[in-house]
């Protein structure tokens, strides 16, 4: 018995899409984030089934917090040792590790079943604007959603080209 490869297949097929950081509040875009890596964008979504999509996080140290959350947040960890709880303050952790802030918040928000790790293997975060390679496979945008208009995978995709393709509809000559 044969079966045909109809649309379902192009319903799980996994999409890149980047996100800036730049003064966006943290609870706001790890939720947000959260809701894509599990999939609940897409129509099929079913919560035993992992169909997510990748996110790529651009200038994670331009990230805000609310209120007085820089002075009073703090993220806990223990090494299993007696007496080896481990505290470090928003602002020590904002210097030395801001992308584990943002996966830390994300975290938090997806289900805590067994797809909770595989989901977060698919967040990509990093602290300025350029992203690397991985940035030739993004698709969308969370600005309008689209793809520029002269898109060009083989050229090397920063935070900074992205935004320019998209404002002004014309590529980037460097």
């Amino acid at each position: 018995m044969s079966q045909a490869v109809g649309n379902t297949a192009l319903a799980y097929a996994r999409v890149w899409h980047h996100v800036d950081a730049s003064d966006r509040v943290l609870g706001k875009l790890a939720e947000r984030i959260a809701l894509v890596l599990m999939g609940k964008h897409k129509p099929i979504y079913d919560p035993s089934v992992d169909c997510g999509d990748y996110v790529i996080v651009t200038n994670s140290r331009n990230i805000k917090v609310t209120g007085r959350k820089d002075e009073q947040l703090l993220f806990r960890k223990h090494t299993m040792f007696p007496g080896g709880l481990k505290e470090t303050p928003y602002r020590d952790m904002m210097q030395k590790k801001p992308d584990e802030i943002i996966r830390h918040a994300v975290a938090g928000m997806l289900p805590k079943n067994k797809l909770r790790e595989r989901r977060l293997e698919r967040l990509r975060i990093f602290p300025q604007y350029h992203m690397g390679i991985q940035g030739a496979n993004i698709l969308r945008s969370w600005d309008d959603g689209t793809l520029p208009p002269d898109y060009d995978p083989t050229k090397i995709t920063t935070t900074i080209t992205l935004q320019q393709n998209w404002r002004t509809g014309t590529p980037d000559k460097s």
